[in-house]
């Protein structure tokens, strides 16, 4: 703020200078508020706090970690908002009781303490050498790659199938699938939107192909939720597995981001070819704002899968759309599903 100084502001009120100095900080430093997060579910923090108030000295009994390390990680989720302070005791916030809490109703912990703790930090390591193009394509990872180990597929897959389950129940309810009785779902994973499709229109039956080792823990998701004589699997990739005709509806949820920009136009041509007349296209995913705006985590998570797919494509609704146009489809609508994070995009193959 002294005038002539190389970053003199004084010209500018204080609190804008402060402000922009805050706001790249908590980007800068974002990863270590994430770290908390994920460290908080590994040792169920929020699930030891979901029936009340706690001290830092009984969590760290419950938990058996050190009263210093537990309270040093109870402060930091109190400074992002995750916790609340009530007097000497830590409890959970709104947001941690409702989707933090093991075994609440909207809670997708898992999804974040394994996929995105265990597996998308570690591939994020990666981005700068995929962004300056300075790796060898056999050093990139892939999701067929990825797939191919059990282990990987097997948390991957659960946590996701946690984590989807939510907006799989929002879907059918934005979705008029009651003319529809089949529908195949193009890397569909273990079945989350299958299931939910299911539920809420009772003669629609689903065909979902994704990876072998994918499908194995779906055909167990399908079984527990006893649908398993309407929902069936084919093993393959997306890209180069032969897809079943004569469908009713096709969805394909998160696939956008996962494949090469230029592979998309392929898919939906051959969603088209597939469909019978009068037959609904639905794809949701990451989109940004047309204008390139946001939403941030949108942004984000499009960022993170060109980590292991270089040549993904940051999609917007309105390339979505014409891609969709370009391949025959009408009746096209954008609709917004997780906020500020996904969009579901429908359409509708015309009739003959």
């Amino acid at each position: 703020l002294v005038q002539g100084a190389k970053y003199d502001q004084g010209e500018r009120t204080v609190a804008q200078p402060v402000t922009e100095a805050e706001q790249i900080s908590n980007i800068a430093f974002g990863f270590m508020a994430s770290k908390a997060l994920f460290v908080a579910l590994h040792v169920g923090v929020f699930t030891r706090l979901s029936e009340g108030p706690k001290s830092a000295a009984e969590l760290a009994r419950e938990a058996g970690v050190r009263e210093n390390r537990m309270t040093t990680l109870l402060t930091a989720l109190n400074s992002i908002g995750l916790l609340v302070r009530e007097g000497s005791a830590f409890a959970n916030s709104p947001g941690a009781q409702a989707f933090l809490v093991q075994g609440a109703k909207y809670d997708f912990g898992d999804y974040l303490r394994f996929q995105i703790d265990r597996q998308m930090f570690p591939f994020m390591q990666g981005l700068e050498a995929v962004v300056k193009d300075d790796m060898e394509p056999e050093q990139i990872d892939s999701y067929a790659r990825w797939m191919d180990d059990p282990e990987e597929a097997r948390l991957y897959s659960e946590s996701q199938h946690s984590g989807s389950l939510g907006p799989a129940r929002t879907l059918a309810r934005m979705v008029d699938l009651s003319e529809a009785r089949s529908l195949l779902d193009v890397a569909g994973g273990t079945g989350a939107f299958a299931i939910e499709l299911c539920r809420a229109w009772p003669n629609l039956k689903v065909t979902i192909l994704d990876f072998p080792n994918v499908v194995k823990l779906g055909e167990t998701f399908v079984a527990e939720a006893g649908l398993s004589d309407r929902i069936d699997f084919i093993p393959g990739n997306a890209l180069e597995t032969e897809w079943p005709e004569g469908q009713d509806a096709l969805i394909m949820s998160y696939l956008f981001n996962g494949v090469p920009g230029e592979s998309i136009p392929d898919l939906a041509r051959h969603a088209y070819r597939v469909l019978n007349p009068g037959g609904r296209y639905i794809v949701h995913d990451f989109m940004v704002e047309d204008d390139r705006s946001g939403p941030t985590l949108a942004a984000l998570w499009q960022l993170q899968h060109m980590a292991f797919t270089p040549a993904a494509k940051s999609i917007t609704p309105d390339w979505v759309s014409g891609v969709m146009e370009g391949a025959g489809f009408t009746g096209i609508r954008v609709e917004e599903l997780i906020p500020a994070m996904t969009k579901v995009v429908m359409a509708t193959r015309p009739k003959d």
